[in-house]
């Protein structure tokens, strides 16, 4: 069986996206899409030894938007 962490990931205000880890202290953010896998696993490369590391990392995208009526 293979343990995740999951990631919940918005867009950024600023530009970007930002990523928190559900269940753990584990913030990060980054500039676009293409660095966003690189830069969560060097956060959880960081939070976790080597016993303990989760084998997968899932990216949830939350979108918000609002429209009028």
């Amino acid at each position: 069986m293979h343990n995740e962490i999951i990631f919940e990931i918005t867009e950024s205000v600023d530009g970007g996206f930002e990523a928190k880890a559900l269940g753990h202290s584990i913030y990060t953010q980054c500039d676009n899409y293409d660095d966003l896998a690189d830069i969560l696993r060097d956060a959880v490369k960081c939070h976790f030894d080597d016993d303990t590391m989760p084998s997968l990392i899932r990216m949830y995208f939350v979108k918000n938007e609002v429209i009028a009526v």
